[in-house]
């Protein structure tokens, strides 16, 4: 089940991607930290109502956030469509002991279906450029790969700039 995120999550999200980050660095993909994503961020994405949990036998397994609020880093990027009702996703995470079994993919459904309800016209996202697992993830699911951007606190390699256009102009 697929449901908005509550502050009681909290903790549990936190768990996921320290999990997820754990996973990707014993993978050599340095991706998140210590720092990122805080508990801080996943508490203000519970709030503005912007996080999704997915639960598998009632347990908290996996996040997405995502929302029309654009990050000025996009700024540089050169979309394919113009910067008007967009969805930007970020955070999408399973717990590494329920991954490879389609429920990333079960988020992104989710993402997609509610950005098509509510008319947004495409959907942006950025994924690490040395994680070729969520490159291809994202590839796959149709979306194309426009530039990349940087995080500084995170990485010194780039974040690669993808767009899924839904609504054609």
């Amino acid at each position: 089940m697929i449901r908005k995120s509550l502050l009681q999550d909290l903790n549990d999200v936190k768990k996921i991607t320290e999990a997820c980050a754990k996973d990707m660095i014993d993978q050599g993909i340095f991706q998140w930290n210590e720092h990122y994503p805080s508990k801080d961020v996943l508490k203000k994405d519970i709030e503005e109502g912007s996080l999704y949990v997915i639960e598998l036998d009632t347990v908290v397994s996996g996040c997405i956030m995502f929302s029309e609020e654009k990050d000025s880093l996009y700024d540089t990027i050169d979309w394919l469509t113009p910067d008007h009702s967009n969805l930007y996703i970020h955070r999408l995470a399973i717990h590494p002991i329920h991954q490879k079994k389609g429920y990333g993919q079960k988020l992104m459904a989710f993402a997609e279906n509610h950005a098509l309800k509510n008319k947004n016209r495409s959907i942006r996202l950025d994924t690490f450029s040395k994680n070729p697992r969520n490159n291809k993830f994202y590839e796959a699911r149709g979306f194309k790969r426009l530039g990349d951007v940087y995080f500084v606190n995170q990485s010194t390699f780039p974040f690669h700039c993808y767009e899924k256009v839904l609504q054609p102009l």
